[in-house]
Formats: structure tokens, sequence, C-alpha cells
């Protein structure tokens, strides 16, 4: 299952969870909380509300899942707040579930498919701690056959919407300095090239991605282009962790450090006054509303841009602020529910309605990166 299969969308949603209007599960929402500070809270307080969160997704979900990318998501925050925390619970239920898949990618090595590429992330993380061939003996195999192999070397063209950037990005840059292989970057790069330039789904002139090429045509009642939040999330995050991997790709690439800065001055423009993020960012009255999915990977985005050097801090440390203390208000249940993720998608009008009792694996993963990230900003 995966955001890329619109025929898909009802069939089988892996990995989301979206508690019932009614019922035993109701939550109550979060009090309407004032207008968020500018300002971020100190470390522990923000790793404090990062545990809270991860404590209840775990303690609901003693089955960590499957190897698909939803799941994936969820467990490549997971290793971020590990790093940022040490808890070894954290490490250990990581473990768990890379073993209970066997260090499998979804779909075979055979796949080219960049969901099924997410798990390697997360096995790249274990293995920077315990390393063993075998944790990515499997997901090298995959990326090997994409760059290396005898009947499609020359194929560029396998990421055609904008998900698959965060999805196979990070992996081709860990398996390149693995390897110590050069070919490895020049092959994501030729990918990411056709998917930005060929396919067109960077506009340039709103310094937004288009989800994919259908939604170029796709206008919102009044009218208005559909520039969908997740999907910006995805791209947002899959530059920050490239470069947080190999910042030397920001120099010999420029374009990856000038994306960042493109989506932190449309996204300034487009932050609501409660801090989070519309599920279109250019049409508030499209399904209005907060939406965390998207709100969590541009904080994370935007903080790595800050500590990075990538963006000003003293005009976007307000806006990454105002999106961590606009979740911690509005999305974070006292039991540390997630609440207001968008379910699997491609489009603001995607697993509606979005309320205070929505919520999924990968925005939870998604929160994670964005509390690990934030953190590292903080006294």
């Amino acid at each position: 299952m995966s955001e890329i299969n619109r025929r898909q969308l009802l069939a089988g949603i892996a990995g989301a969870t979206i508690l019932p209007a009614t019922g035993a599960l109701l939550r109550a929402a979060p009090a309407k909380a004032a207008p968020p500070a500018s300002v971020l809270p100190p470390r522990t307080d923000v790793l404090a509300v990062a545990r809270r969160v991860n404590d209840q997704w775990i303690g609901a979900h003693g089955d960590p899942g499957n190897n698909q990318w939803a799941r994936a998501t969820y467990f490549s925050g997971n290793m971020a707040l590990y790093r940022a925390t040490g808890e070894a619970r954290y490490l250990t239920y990581t473990r768990q579930w890379a073993e209970q898949n066997n260090y499998a990618i979804n779909n075979g090595v055979a796949t080219r498919h960049a969901d099924d590429h997410t798990a390697g992330q997360v096995y790249y993380d274990l293995n920077d701690f315990e390393p063993a061939a075998g944790k990515i003996a499997a997901i090298n195999e995959s990326i090997r056959r994409m760059v290396h192999g005898t009947s499609q070397q020359t194929k560029v063209d396998d990421w055609w919407w904008v998900d698959a950037l965060h999805m196979a990005m990070p992996v081709f840059v860990r398996v390149a300095r693995q390897t110590g292989d050069d070919a490895y970057l020049q092959k994501m790069f030729a990918l990411y090239t056709h998917t930005k330039r060929t396919r067109v789904l960077y506009d340039y002139t709103n310094e937004l991605w288009w989800r994919d090429e259908g939604a170029k045509a796709a206008r919102s009642p009044a009218g208005k282009l559909v520039f969908w939040s997740r999907g910006n999330g995805w791209a947002l995050a899959a530059h920050a962790k490239i470069l947080n991997q190999n910042p030397d790709l920001g120099t010999r690439w420029p374009e990856f450090r000038y994306n960042i800065q493109g989506l932190a001055r449309s996204l300034a423009k487009a932050q609501r006054a409660d801090g989070l993020f519309n599920v279109n960012l250019i049409d508030p009255a499209h399904f209005g509303g907060p939406e965390t999915s998207g709100t969590a990977f541009f904080a994370f985005g935007l903080a790595y841009g800050i500590r990075a050097g990538i963006i000003d801090r003293a005009t976007y440390l307000p806006v990454v602020a105002r999106a961590w203390n606009g979740m911690v208000a509005t999305s974070v249940h006292a039991d540390g529910f997630l609440g207001y993720v968008q379910g699997v998608g491609y489009a603001p009008e995607s697993s509606q309605p979005v309320t205070t009792n929505s919520t999924a694996d990968f925005g939870v993963g998604g929160f994670l990166l964005a509390a690990s990230e934030v953190a590292k900003l903080t006294t």
C-alpha cells in the first residue's frame, strides 16, 4: 500500500489508523490554544513531548508492523529520537521490527519502486549502531540493480510522484557512502532531475512541488492551484535528509540547497495562525484546517536548513517555533496521541475529514523527526 496509487487508496490503507468519531475510542480534542509562541521551548521540553507521543504509539502497537513505506517512515523518526535521547527501548523496538521483516525489501530486491526502498533508511540506521552486513544486504542489492543492472541502466523515470524523493533519495546517498561508488550519486541526481525538470513537478513561480503531473491540472473549488501539503513535506524532508548525510551534495548540486530556500519562502507565507498548515498550501478554504503530517515534515526540514546555515535563522526560526508549538498545542493529546494527521492519500481531498482523532504511523514518524531536529536548535 502506498500513496502513489490512487486506485489503491481505499484498498487496505497500510499503517494508517483513523479513529472513529463516535464510540469508546473517541478522544477529546486538545483545548483551543492561543496563537503559538515564536520562540522554542527548552530542549528537555521538546524531547519530553516527543517521548510522550512515541511511547503512546509503541504502547498501542505491540506488533511493530510491516516493512512498507508508512511504517518505515515511522521507524525513521523513531531512530532519530533514539539518537536524540539514547532511550534503549526505541532501538529495541526498531530492531524487533527489522528482524520481524528479515531486513528485507517489500516486493523483493528486483523492485525499482521508491516506496519499497524506504525501509532501507532504517536498516542503515540500525547498521550504524550495530554493524552487520546482513542488515543492508537486501537494500544494497536492490539499489545496485538500479544503478549497475545490465537491463535498465539508463532508466531514470521511476520517480514520477514527489513522495518518491523522500522514500528513496536518502538510501542512494547511504549506499554511495557505504560502497564509495559515485555512480549511485550520479544516478540519484539523474532520477531527481527527471522528476523535477522533465516531469516538471517543481513549480518555480510558486516555489512548491506538484504531487504528480496530474495535479498540475487540478483546481480547488475556488479555482486556485493545488499544492498538497504533505507532498511538499516529503520533498523538503528528502532534501534535508540527503544534505544531512552528505553536505557536499549542496556544493556539487546547489539546487538541493536552493530548493530548501525556495520552499522556506513559500511556507513562511502559507503558515496558519495556529502554526500548522492547511492541506492545500495555496487555498486555505480547500478542506481547510490544521494538518499535522505536512507541518511536521516542514518543521523538520526548516529546522535542518537553519542548523546547516542554508536558510536565515532570524527569519525562519519563528516559523519553526510556531509550527512546533502549534503541533504541541493542537495535535498532541494529553496521553501522547497525535491527531490531525491526514491519512494515506495524494491530494487535499484524500482521507477526509481530518480530525483530532486522525492519526497514522508516518505522521508520528514525521513528528519525531521534527522533534529530533528542533531539539538541536534549542538551549
